[in-house]
């Protein structure tokens, strides 16, 4: 009943930026939080950054002081501004919603991915 739908991935250079964004829309009763994780080939999907209901923030090591998650209560949507990308940060990008919807049962929620390349 929830779907996500992930935009802004693409190609750029070492140093460059970008800004992924996730909309949610569906039957949502409310939103615990949002999150973006990343799988590069090979490797195991990981987190890189989420943001609860209350707004507080976790990032992992390898993206903190490049990376800033935010959110648009009002549009259901989540951002991830990406600086100073990397080649490392080659990867799918996923968003992740967990929030309540039919039921009043609290679910996780994927998008489909959106791909971040950087070039050397």
């Amino acid at each position: 009943q929830v779907q996500l739908v992930e935009s802004g991935g693409g190609l750029v250079q070492t140093g460059g930026s970008l800004r992924l964004s996730c909309a949610a829309s569906g039957i949502i009763f409310s939103i615990e939080a949002m999150g973006w994780y990343r799988q590069a080939p090979g490797a195991q999907r990981v987190l890189v950054a989420a943001i609860s209901s209350g707004g507080s923030t976790n990032y992992a090591d390898s993206v903190k002081g490049r990376v800033t998650i935010s959110r648009n209560n009002a549009k259901n949507t989540v951002y991830l501004q990406m600086n100073s990308l990397r080649p490392e940060d080659t990867a799918n990008y996923y968003c992740n919603v967990r929030a309540r919807s039919v039921g009043n049962v609290i679910r996780d929620y994927w998008g489909r991915g959106t791909q971040v390349a950087v070039s050397t």
